[in-house]
């Protein structure tokens, strides 16, 4: 097991650093093993550290508390994209903020951080719909002068400095830009590579419903066919992993799903919940697994803490959403530098997804994913012989009222509907409420 896990923190920042909950929410987060938060600089509604490094540093520092690293985006400036001197002024201001981390935290700290140049360049809404070789020049001009910074700190280390953060959602030939990354800008500036994948971006509702304009797209099905297509969609995390995975080979740059998520929207009107319900929980839990089985390094959930929108894991006063639940169930067995394997999918039963890790000192635990609505029976045993070992099931499913169920396992369980069931030789140790 070599993926790390991580999040964005954008709109719950002040929650997550300040708020009155935000002991519970980081509480959260570490039993997630939460190893890098993404924030953003210049874009996103976080503390600008020009204007209020008090509320910026805070952010930081709580990322620190929990036992991560952040990952510092720097996005974006205005159009004109290749104009000279508006790529010499972003350059400069990311500049100010790395010297000033370097002085409040030290270049041996924040020589560990990652550094992620724009977000979802080839996205006209998000991120300016730049081209390749607008987007290189920046890349260029921001990653050399975060190496000289960080140069006299790293050792024989290399700096975490990455992107493009591209968006593989709704645009076609987004590997492209990795494959150019890769085989045009010199190696020891490329730390990582980014990529972005949601379920889907249309809404759950008929878009006439809401007057919404799809730009010649169609509308989604609608119901169980929508959420049977959504989760559908999971195994394609291990294919893009993979191909990534092919595309870096002679490379030691790290492979990284810089977004991932359910559903491309901040509205409950326009997700229906399906980022933050048993089915989100499914799906974010299936996803992982394709990760891990495609070779991902980092995965990085849209976002950790919820304010007032639908993509957050964790609330504002710190309850956790069930997919919340199911992430912090899934971290706690599947830890990294585990031994996995992956039971062979079986015929009959093409919607659960099953990872089995094996930890220090003979811990077993192995994680089942039900991806559909119907009940799905399980005898862990004929998945791996040495699960009948395992005496502890946690399950998290339509019949335990959005919480985690504690359980003796008895040879067999069920999985009522979309959820997760973990089994394992060290119940005692895991925290699930």
């Amino acid at each position: 097991m070599k993926m790390r896990y991580g999040f964005n923190e954008i709109y719950g920042w002040w929650h997550f650093s300040q708020g009155e909950r935000r002991e519970e929410i980081q509480r959260r987060l570490r039993l997630m093993d939460t190893k890098v938060v993404r924030v953003f600089v210049f874009d996103q509604p976080v503390p600008d550290p020009f204007n209020d490094w008090h509320s910026f540093e805070g952010m930081l520092q709580a990322i620190l508390d929990i036992g991560a690293k952040p990952m510092i985006t720097f996005a974006k400036f205005p159009p004109p994209y290749d104009r000279p001197k508006n790529v010499r002024d972003f350059v400069s201001r990311a500049s100010e903020v790395v010297w000033g981390c370097i002085e409040r935290w030290g270049g041996e700290e924040v020589s560990q951080w990652y550094w992620c140049v724009w977000n979802e360049p080839n996205n006209l809404i998000v991120g300016g719909d730049l081209n390749f070789d607008q987007y290189r020049t920046i890349y260029e001009a921001l990653s050399e002068e975060i190496l000289r910074q960080l140069s006299p700190y790293l050792g024989k280390r290399k700096a975490m400095i990455g992107g493009p953060a591209i968006d593989g959602t709704h645009r076609a030939y987004w590997m492209d830009w990795i494959a150019r990354l890769l085989s045009e800008v010199d190696e020891r500036k490329v730390g990582f590579v980014s990529w972005h994948c949601y379920g889907d971006w249309r809404p759950a509702v008929p878009s006439k419903s809401l007057g919404l304009q799809m730009w010649g797209s169609p509308d989604s099905p609608s119901g169980e066919v929508f959420e049977t297509q959504l989760l559908a969609k999971t195994p394609a995390y291990e294919a893009r992993a993979r191909g990534v995975a092919r595309l870096l080979d002679g490379h030691s740059a790290l492979n990284v799903c810089g977004e991932l998520n359910t559903m491309s929207h901040h509205e409950y009107y326009y997700t229906l919940g399906h980022n933050q319900t048993l089915l989100g929980a499914a799906y974010y839990a299936s996803a992982l697994i394709h990760l891990i089985r495609g070779g991902a390094d980092l995965e990085m959930r849209w976002t950790a803490t919820a304010h007032s929108d639908a993509y957050g894991l964790v609330y504002l006063d710190g309850v956790p959403s069930p997919a919340a639940l199911a992430k912090q169930l899934f971290a706690q067995h599947v830890r990294f530098g585990d031994v996995i394997s992956f039971p062979a999918n079986r015929l009959e039963l093409p919607m659960l997804d099953t990872i089995v890790a094996h930890g220090e000192g003979g811990r077993i635990s192995a994680v089942f994913v039900n991806t559909s609505r119907n009940a799905v029976k399980l005898r862990p045993k004929d998945y791996d012989a040495l699960l009948d070992s395992c005496g502890s099931l946690f399950r998290l499913d339509s019949t335990t009222n959005d919480r985690v169920v504690a359980e003796k396992l008895r040879g067999q369980f069920v999985l009522n509907g979309y959820g997760i069931g973990v089994i394992c030789n060290t119940g005692s140790e895991t925290i699930f409420e």
